[in-house]
């Protein structure tokens, strides 16, 4: 197996980069997820996982520059940080700021993809409020651990683009969809970089939502809500693709790599 790509999301929910190299130090890909938006109105981390009221963040991209990160709205207009927060909350009707700084107890608002999907991403449905980066150590947005991967083969068997799964490594060989979901307590090494499988990567509403150019995709989730629902520790049976891993040996990943699994 090999890596066939490697992304870094600067900025949580919006759109990323793809790299040809990467550092990975145990807080995972530097400079992935290290911004987030936080709603003033509820304290919570701002996340397309929410589409109601924040799916326009996958209409921005970010990106790291010489200057630092820029951000690229719709229509194509370049932003430093300090516009984001005003632009952003235009875009989306609500007041948000831009952060480097992860609140203890951060939160993100999350609807199950059924709802989402049977009443549209318009509908005010019900969501629970999830601690983000409870397998992470230092203050970047992640979700739960600090490196995410998906294998070419689940994408495959999905039909669907990797950056709506937004992965940070695409891994790339000859294994069966769904493989991730054994490599949970097994070390990776990718490059210079070991990691350790840590949990089956849970799926929420996002990759049925528009990407950019990439339109509205709702069958995107229904095969793993058919076929790849899995017990995931602390969380409960969710559908699933890909695998959430922590660093084990910090170094350099990049693209075309080998990866192999001990074990």
């Amino acid at each position: 197996m090999r890596v066939s790509r490697l992304r870094r999301y600067p900025v949580k929910s919006m759109l990323g980069e793809d790299l040809d190299a990467a550092e990975f130090t145990p807080s995972g890909l530097t400079g992935d997820r290290g911004l987030a938006l936080v709603d003033t109105e509820t304290g919570r981390v701002a996340t397309a996982k929410h589409p109601r009221r924040y799916r326009d963040l996958l209409q921005c991209a970010a990106a790291f520059t010489a200057a630092g990160v820029r951000v690229t709205l719709p229509g194509g207009r370049t932003i430093t940080p300090d516009e984001v927060g005003v632009q952003v909350s235009g875009l989306l009707g609500r007041e948000v700021v831009l952060t480097a700084r992860r609140p203890a107890g951060a939160e993100v608002e999350r609807p199950a993809p059924e709802d989402v999907i049977a009443a549209g991403v318009e509908a005010e449905v019900p969501f629970a409020t999830l601690e983000i980066a409870q397998g992470t150590p230092g203050e970047s947005f992640v979700d739960y651990a600090p490196v995410h991967l998906i294998t070419t083969a689940t994408l495959d068997r999905l039909g669907t683009e990797a950056i709506r799964y937004r992965p940070n490594i695409v891994v790339e060989g000859g294994q069966e969809a769904f493989v991730e979901n054994g490599w949970v307590g097994r070390e990776i090494a990718v490059g210079e970089v070991v990691l350790r499988g840590v949990l089956p990567t849970p799926r929420c509403s996002v990759p049925t939502l528009a990407h950019g150019d990439l339109p509205l995709r709702p069958d995107a989730v229904r095969p793993l809500m058919r076929d790849n629902r899995v017990d995931v520790p602390g969380f409960g049976t969710l559908p699933c693709a890909g695998l959430y891993a922590e660093v084990l040996r910090a170094g350099t990943v990049r693209d075309g790599d080998e990866v192999r699994i001990a074990g």
